[in-house]
C-alpha cells in the first residue's frame, strides 16, 4: 500500500505516518518513486497506536510496544499502570463533577460562603500544587 491509500484507510494524515515513521513506531517496506510503501499490518499497527494514545500514553511509550519486526509487544505490567493512573483520574473528574453540579445548584448566597464550594477550591488548588512540584521535580537521566 502506498502512503496515500494508508491514509484513506486509517484516517491517519499522510503527514503523520511520516512523523510515525521517524519515531519507529511503523516501518514502511520500500519506496517507488518518492511514495513510502508499507505492508498492510501497518493499519493494525496505526490501530494499537490509535487505543495507545486514547488510553494516555505517549508515542514513546507506545514504540516500546512494538517489536523491531512491527508485532505488539505490550508489557502488561505497563498496561495495569496506566489502567490505574485512568482510575485516579476518574476519581478526581467524578469529584469534581459532583463539586460544580453542588456550587451550581448551591442555596448558599455566594460561592464564599458555602463550605463544599469552599473544599472543592482547595482540592483544586492541592492539585495545581501537586502539578506543578511534579513538573519541577528533577527527571531520571536528566
Amino acid at each position: 500500500m502506498d502512503i496515500s491509500e494508508v491514509a484513506k484507510e486509517s484516517g491517519v494524515a499522510a503527514s503523520a505516518l511520516r512523523y510515525y515513521e521517524r519515531k519507529g513506531l511503523i516501518r514502511s517496506m520500500a519506496r517507488d518513486g518518492a511514495r513510502r510503501k508499507f505492508s498492510p499490518a501497518v493499519l493494525d499497527q496505526l490501530a494499537l497506536i490509535a487505543l495507545g494514545q486514547a488510553a494516555g500514553f505517549s508515542l514513546d511509550e507506545i514504540r516500546v510496544m512494538f517489536t523491531p519486526g512491527g508485532e505488539p509487544n505490550i508489557d502488561r505490567g505497563m498496561l495495569a499502570s496506566k489502567a490505574d493512573e485512568l482510575d485516579r483520574m476518574v476519581k478526581r473528574l467524578k469529584a469534581m463533577s459532583e463539586g460544580l453540579r453542588h456550587a451550581a445548584a448551591c442555596p448558599a448566597p455566594s460561592h464564599a460562603a458555602c463550605p463544599s464550594f469552599q473544599r472543592l477550591l482547595k482540592a483544586a488548588a492541592a492539585g495545581a500544587l501537586e502539578r506543578r512540584q511534579r513538573q519541577l521535580a528533577p527527571r531520571k537521566g536528566t
